[in-house]
């Protein structure tokens, strides 16, 4: 006989069904229905007539090549990079680590200027030390090829990510096993460590290859003035240019997009299941190569890395925001404070942004650290009805993750373009529109590290609280929210970190009055406002690295893993 759930549990699980069907079901369910419906009844003639366009062909190709191309170098570098710090005795792990997650955490718009102002012919960087190209000559990055670099550099650290997690769980006794029998460090990885990798290796290329696919920022800025067009840049540009007009051609476009990146999710499942290697052992502390001579060598390298790939372009951000005009070299007599205080103080637009991001970031990161510990409690529970409504709406989350952020936002303009029934309220054109797609897009980044700190521990808990007479909610509060308080935390500033500076789901969703951050720079950047587009990007960074401080401080408490960079 099934027991009996207990009343409250049982709502506040059909709470969160409810809310689960509402925000991830309906959107997608009528983003399939539009995108794959003709007179009325399904079909595929939609998709086959956006196919038959010259564009959408073009963007197809361009799509699958920048983030094919772009997830094969993110894997190469960041696989490179995880063995150097995870592997070596190199100093300074977890600094090296913070200041390589970096350009993940700043937004991709941000990233494109960034490297657009080192590397043109106004650069002030170069042009300090004699290395600008010459005034007039063709940006290097204005291209497919610049396109794929960037992209390359702003996903790596989720391949780094994955590979150092992926490093921590592995059983020393193996590698100690290959070192005992006279396998020097180079066989040991070919033939012990990549192998057993191999799972974690697909997941991490999948994963930087649908980053990659609806990363809209920097297809926008690099894509757009070398015609280089891709699905994401396209779909925003019909919609921005037609308006809602032509949902159903951009529907058919957008459900185009979301079947490749499930695609790529589920081969890549479907590839971890024939290369996943069955281990021995609990994990361990990962094996430390002394490098001798050579550690100074590679700790030279991966300063250089960092130096190249972060500090340069934000130098140059920083030092183009410094000057009246895009152009100017920076010196003593031009430099000015006067675009920081243009954002900051006098253009309204920039100061409703800071407050919009700052709003809807900061309720969706609060929202979604109760919906994640709600979500995470059930999927810890030994019944398994509840445990498996709960692993449901955890594979929506992640179903929806996985899905570009634009067509999240073509999803939620299609279902919430009417009034609401019952109320006849209205979300279109409104931040509660923007809120709502931020629950939806960034819940799978809330839920981790509570659904790991409640796999560390005990249900006896529970089962001691039940004996005493406790219910479900002086349980939920008394006993599992001062424990899973730093994780759930840990997963709001992350997920505010992600939110407060995005642009690829806002980009079609705002409106005069609603901008955000990202939709800021975006705006600044393509109107031709050059310099304050990189103070405002300057300030953005500023924000982001004090936030990143702050979870690392706050990550000192929490289990290994729940903060990414502290290894």
């Amino acid at each position: 006989m099934r027991p009996r759930i207990p009343r409250g549990e049982g709502l506040t699980l059909a709470a969160l069904l409810v809310w689960a069907a509402g925000l991830f079901l309906l959107p997608l369910a009528l983003l399939a229905w539009v995108g794959l419906t003709a007179q009325g009844a399904p079909s595929l003639s939609p998709i086959v007539e956006v196919l038959g366009s010259a564009s959408v062909r073009r963007a197809f190709w361009h799509s699958l090549e920048s983030a094919g191309m772009s997830g094969l170098g993110a894997l190469a570098v960041g696989t490179a990079l995880a063995l150097l710090i995870g592997l070596t005795d190199v100093r300074g792990k977890g600094a090296f680590v913070f200041l390589l997650l970096l350009p993940m955490m700043i937004p991709p718009q941000v990233t494109a200027i960034a490297w657009i102002q080192a590397l043109g012919p106004g650069s002030p960087v170069l042009g300090w030390v004699g290395l600008a190209p010459a005034p007039g000559s063709d940006h290097p990055l204005y291209s497919g090829g610049g396109v794929m670099a960037l992209l390359t550099l702003q996903h790596m650290p989720l391949v780094l990510l994955l590979i150092l997690a992926a490093l921590r769980a592995l059983p020393r006794e193996l590698t100690e096993a290959a070192r005992i029998a006279g396998a020097g460090p180079g066989r040991v990885l070919r033939r012990v460590l990549l192998p057993l990798l191999a799972p974690s290796l697909v997941a991490a290329f999948a994963l930087a290859f649908v980053s990659a696919l609806g990363n809209f920022g920097i297809q926008a800025i690099l894509g757009i003035p070398a015609r280089y067009t891709t699905l994401p840049v396209l779909i925003w540009r019909r919609l921005s240019g037609f308006g809602p007009s032509v949902l159903g051609d951009v529907a058919a476009i957008s459900f185009l997009l979301a079947i490749i990146a499930i695609a790529a999710i589920s081969a890549q499942l479907m590839l971890q299941r024939r290369l996943r290697s069955q281990v021995t052992g609990p994990p361990a502390q990962s094996l430390r190569i002394r490098l001798g001579r050579l550690r100074p060598v590679a700790e030279a390298g991966l300063m250089l890395y960092v130096g190249a790939t972060l500090l340069l372009p934000l130098a140059s951000l920083v030092a183009t925001a410094l000057v009246p005009t895009y152009g100017v070299p920076l010196t003593r007599e031009t430099l000015t404070w006067g675009n920081f205080a243009e954002i900051l103080f006098r253009q309204e637009a920039t100061i409703r942004a800071f407050a919009n991001s700052t709003l809807t970031a900061g309720a969706a990161a609060l929202a979604l650290a109760v919906l994640a510990g709600l979500t995470a409690y059930f999927l810890s529970r030994r019944d398994v009805a509840r445990r498996r409504a709960a692993g449901g709406i955890a594979v929506l989350g992640d179903v929806s993750y996985a899905i570009p952020g634009l067509v999240i936002s073509i999803a939620f303009i299609l279902a919430f373009i009417r009034p609401l029934p019952l109320i006849g309220v209205s979300l279109y054109n409104t931040l509660g529109i923007i809120f709502l797609a931020y629950l939806t897009a960034f819940f799978a980044i809330a839920l981790k590290p509570v659904t790991a700190a409640y796999a560390q521990l005990d249900p006896a808990l529970d089962d001691a609280a039940r004996v005493a007479g406790a219910g479900f909610g002086r349980r939920l509060w008394r006993v599992f929210t001062p424990m899973v308080a730093p994780a759930a935390a840990s997963g709001a500033i992350l997920v505010f970190l992600t939110a407060y500076n995005e642009v690829t789901v806002s980009a079609l969703l705002w409106s005069t009055g609603n901008e955000t951050i990202g939709t800021q720079i975006f705006n600044y950047e393509d109107g031709g406002y050059t310099t304050l587009a990189a103070a405002l990007s300057s300030v953005t960074v500023l924000a982001t690295v004090v936030l990143m401080a702050v979870l690392d401080r706050v990550g000192r408490r929490l289990p290994p893993g729940v903060v990414p960079w502290r290894v």
